[in-house]
């Protein structure tokens, strides 16, 4: 990898600093023409590793270094189902039992038939609660299974899926308890985060503190907030209930990684905290050796998790939406990658996949929170000029 001087493509004299690989300069280009077209100083980094070596490592504001600690957003799941992926690999889980199997108080009130499968790509019915969560809840996953192990699902499960926004990893966190004695914190530590020597955290450590950077709310442009207007629901319709609106006392999402009870119980859902390079190598510690080590799965697994279980309506993000085995069907929405790509993204514009085919994975973290349909654009810009850098 060799340094490249690219100060001259500053935002408010904040410019793209850190390094690419030969013949990935285009990655940078690109991420500088977002950070020049924001129109105001962000913050953001942005790595991608390429058969298991660390490519593009960039980043850009005034306060964001190459070691900053950003929130994750919803991108925590994805970490936390690298998990489940491994444990089905290693015959713990099978996808095809009934969660009821693992956890016995969960087969009441219409979940007995619910499969592991079905529950990771949330068709389980159960995408928040009646009365919603205490944001002190709500960081506690073992509090919010009880809660949802309980409660009888909003539709049929199985016959239509709906984006468990914010407890999905709690849920499937319990079946990884239940089986193994370990919290997915403990098991993202033992598995994840110290073999491969990962930037990030399910739960900040005291002494890290002084490296997060907390996120900001986004610039309220009549456009955004109109846009936002328009596609508001009621508090207690399904939607409001998956992103826990109808309780009193619920945050922004937005404010989530700067609540110190996110940062430190470290909630799978959306909890995580760390860097774009972390998460750009977990991703290609899944799928390619990886300073060494092998690879967190076989091709087979990948493959598995990757395939889509359901297209079509999502009824709580109200729109289509494909899901696979506890992660988005990445090409679905980028068709630059390759098919059988997979990863997650997080609110206000957080991404992080894998792209098997083509040996790539990708991470994307930023400080100001946006409307996700504008974060989807950047990613394409960035991840086409990764591919055809990967390619040439």
């Amino acid at each position: 990898m060799t340094e490249h001087d690219v100060q001259g493509h500053g935002v408010q004299g904040h410019g793209v600093q850190g390094t690419v690989a030969d013949g990935f300069e285009p990655v940078r280009e690109e991420f500088a023409a977002i950070l020049a077209a924001e129109g105001a100083d962000l913050d953001a980094q942005v790595a991608a590793y390429h058969h298991g070596e660390l490519v593009v490592d960039l980043w850009a504001g005034a306060e964001t270094t190459s070691d900053s600690l950003l929130g994750t957003y919803s991108a925590s799941k994805g970490v936390a189902h690298l998990i489940v992926a491994r444990l089905v690999q290693d015959g713990v889980l099978d996808l095809d039992q009934r969660v009821s199997h693992y956890w016995p108080e969960f087969g009441v009130r219409g979940k007995r038939e619910i499969r592991l499968r079905e529950l990771l790509s949330h068709q389980a019915g159960l995408a928040g609660a009646d009365a919603g969560f205490s944001m002190e809840e709500l960081a506690d996953d073992r509090v919010v299974a009880e809660r949802l192990g309980a409660q009888r699902p909003f539709w049929r499960p199985a016959t239509a899926s709906g984006y468990h926004a914010l407890v999905i990893a709690a849920l499937s966190g319990e079946v990884m308890r239940r089986v193994t004695g370990e919290t997915v914190q403990s098991l993202f530590a033992s598995l994840l985060r110290d073999p491969y020597k990962l930037d990030l955290h399910l739960g900040l450590p005291a002494d890290q503190e002084n490296r997060f950077l907390p996120a900001q709310p986004m610039v309220a442009t009549p456009e955004r907030l109109r846009d936002l207007a328009a596609a508001a629901t009621a508090p207690d319709s399904l939607s409001g209930i998956a992103f826990n609106r109808h309780h009193p006392r619920n945050h922004e999402v937005w404010e989530l990684p700067n609540l110190p009870v996110v940062r430190t119980k470290g909630p799978a859902s959306f909890g995580g905290i760390g860097t774009a390079r972390g998460l750009a190598k977990l991703y290609s510690a899944a799928i390619s050796p990886t300073d060494g080590a092998a690879p967190l799965l076989t091709p087979d697994t990948a493959a598995a998790f990757a395939q889509i279980q359901s297209a079509g309506w999502d009824l709580v993000l109200r729109q289509h939406k494909s899901w696979a085995v506890g992660f988005h069907a990445a090409a679905e929405l980028y068709p630059v990658l390759g098919q059988g790509a997979f990863g997650h993204s997080g609110a206000g514009g957080q991404q992080a996949l894998a792209d098997p085919r083509n040996g790539l994975s990708y991470a994307f973290l930023r400080r100001r929170f946006l409307p996700p349909p504008q974060a989807d654009a950047d990613h394409s810009r960035i991840l086409r000029a990764l591919r055809t850098s990967a390619t040439a």
